[in-house]
């Protein structure tokens, strides 16, 4: 594995780490606080990441983690509207599934080849056209959304981090 292919692991890693650290202290019920109206709250956030990082490994040619069924249901565009805790997963399954998830996406991105991450993909999006920006949105992804988590953190009086 060269160089470039270390990076995206390590920035994989360091993403997971920032990730949970910012969901460490958050309960099942802070999960489901939105910042304003209209925006998503984290426990969507989450499983959001998680089924979109599944399809993603699967356009590099890599196996996904098998999400658990009721997964792809949870986290649509319309169930984002929803603030029912029955209606997702607990914080301690989604962090459960973020570590099989992204155990399964490293391994993907360990498959690859250097020479691959110039390559177009037939189903990539137009933002990210080759396999090696395909394989960078892993953690840029995330970390958009951690930011948005942020602003959760401070209006629930959680201290800020980084």
């Amino acid at each position: 594995m060269g160089l470039a292919l270390d990076i995206i692991i390590d920035g994989l890693q360091r993403n997971t780490d920032i990730l949970k650290n910012h969901l460490s202290d958050l309960s099942d019920a802070d999960l489901l606080t939105r910042p304003c109206p209209g925006a998503n709250h984290a426990k969507w956030q989450l499983g959001h990441l998680l089924v979109a990082e599944t399809h993603i490994i699967g356009l590099l040619g890599g196996q996904g983690a098998e999400l658990p069924a009721h997964f792809k249901n949870a986290f649509t565009n319309d169930t984002a509207k929803s603030d029912d805790p029955a209606a997702f997963p607990s914080k301690a399954e989604l962090l459960a599934t973020l570590d099989t998830v992204r155990q399964a996406t490293a391994a993907g991105i360990r498959n690859l080849k250097d020479e691959d991450l110039t390559k177009t993909g037939p189903n990539f999006p137009p933002f990210a056209p080759t396999y090696g920006l395909l394989a960078s949105l892993f953690a840029s992804h995330a970390y958009m959304h951690v930011g948005q988590i942020q602003v959760i953190r401070r209006k629930l009086g959680k201290p800020v981090l980084f």
